[in-house]
């Protein structure tokens, strides 16, 4: 019998994920800066304490640690909110973890992606790190659609020796996967199939894209769903695939509309593959609300993503 998916904040994963890398064997040390009680990190601390350690509210401090830890032959994570990591040491990652032998072994972890960080308004809203983090030339980027997701993503990242950048969120979302799923890194998940359009999400949007496909059901539209966890490196052959089969492509991401999803499909569908694209993401800043009410205040809706379907379609014939 399958198991139920895991439903649960994708930030939760992190310390559980840490665990499981040092059970196995993995030399992790963590820093936080003085936010591991929402990015979760002190669970970890509390399990092992020699190996994590808070430095305050200092990131570009807490990203040259680091890169000293892995220059020694740590595994070394960093978290804090996406708003500040990378948005307020983009430097240092830059110079001292991105540039140094091609890229030292630090794995960003950022809680509070996007816009569902809700009450803390615009400020903490982080809707440029994906543009940041991909721009960081040997850094993998990952977004996790759920808890088991982000749990299997994180260790998989840290059983590479490449830098790399995880988002997690703050609300509770529901599950789509069980323990039975396999993250791979570069490799994104068929969720639905569907031969008139394609629609590739990542984050708290997968689950969207998928209430937007029942929708399009009702009306006679089959469309097909990827979940693109990993932004970077993109899956090549199922983003080609999807334009070649479908011939119309949506993406929609937690995020602003320049860079990204949108931006990396797109650059590979204009070399490979053109085909009518519409972008779901973030155009403007935020204000302060429920983080579910903020997603309607966005617009990042299934009503939106199934118009944008609609109109590529249109678009196609």
């Amino acid at each position: 019998m399958s198991e139920t998916p895991v439903s649960g904040a994708t930030r939760d994963a992190y310390p559980l994920a840490l665990i499981q890398l040092v059970e196995a064997g993995v030399d992790v040390f963590a820093l936080d800066a003085d936010l591991s009680a929402s990015t979760m990190g002190y669970k970890f601390g509390d399990k092992y304490p020699a190996r994590w350690k808070s430095v305050g509210v200092a990131e570009q401090n807490m990203v040259g640690i680091a890169a000293g830890l892995a220059a020694a032959g740590k595994t070394a994570f960093i978290a804090s909110f996406a708003s500040f990591l990378p948005g307020r040491c983009f430097d240092q990652l830059r110079t001292s973890v991105a540039q140094p032998k091609g890229g030292l072994n630090v794995k960003c972890v950022a809680s509070h992606g996007g816009v569902t960080v809700g009450e803390d308004g615009m400020s903490a809203q982080a809707i440029e790190d994906l543009s940041l983090a991909t721009s960081l030339i040997p850094f993998d980027v990952v977004v996790p659609a759920d808890f088991e997701e982000a749990k299997q993503a994180i260790v998989a990242v840290g059983r590479t020796m490449r830098p790399a950048y995880v988002r997690t969120g703050r609300p509770k979302v529901d599950g789509i996967y069980t323990p039975e799923y396999r993250f791979e890194i570069g490799k994104a998940d068929l969720l639905r199939a569907g031969a008139d359009v394609t629609i590739i999400a990542c984050g708290i949007l997968v689950g969207v894209a998928l209430k937007a496909a029942d929708a399009l059901a009702h009306d006679g539209i089959s469309a097909r769903v990827l979940n693109m966890a990993t932004i970077k490196p993109l899956d090549r052959e199922a983003v080609i695939a999807a334009a070649r089969e479908t011939g119309a492509i949506v993406t929609a991401e937690e995020h602003q509309t320049t860079g990204g999803l949108g931006g990396a499909v797109a650059r590979l569908l204009a070399e490979t593959a053109p085909v009518p694209v519409a972008f779901v993401g973030v155009d403007r800043y935020g204000t302060s609300g429920k983080w579910d009410e903020l997603l309607g205040y966005f617009r990042l809706t299934p009503e939106r993503v199934a118009q944008a379907a609609r109109d590529v379609i249109a678009r196609k014939r």
